[in-house]
């Protein structure tokens, strides 16, 4: 019973760092709470073994990330002037072509 709440724990974990790393916000918790659960079960039923205890920790440091990275991190989009100016520019010139077009007509 132990090793299913291990393997669990495990399959929630990598679930939980995959979340983590692609740009989904905070439903990264989900997983990752259910993990420290079952790890946390797993201690509490096999208290010799290092394993579960490892297991959680670094399931707390992925917790830690997760929640860290919502706090410091700001995901700001900013406008490319640039692009902006090149754009109009084109939009002009396709104006000018259409009416360069209908004169010829």
């Amino acid at each position: 019973m132990t090793r299913l709440f291990i393997i669990l724990s495990i399959v929630f974990a990598v679930f939980g760092i995959a979340f983590t790393i692609l740009p989904m916000g905070t439903i990264a918790l989900i997983p990752i709470a259910l993990a420290l659960v079952f790890a946390f079960i797993a201690i509490l039923r096999q208290r010799e073994k290092l394993f579960p205890k490892i297991l959680f920790l670094l399931i707390f440091v992925n917790l830690l990330t997760v929640i860290g990275k919502e706090v410091f991190v700001k995901d700001v989009v900013e406008a490319d002037q640039q692009f902006e100016s090149v754009k109009e520019q084109s939009e002009q010139e396709a104006q000018k072509e259409l009416e360069d077009f209908e004169n010829l007509q």
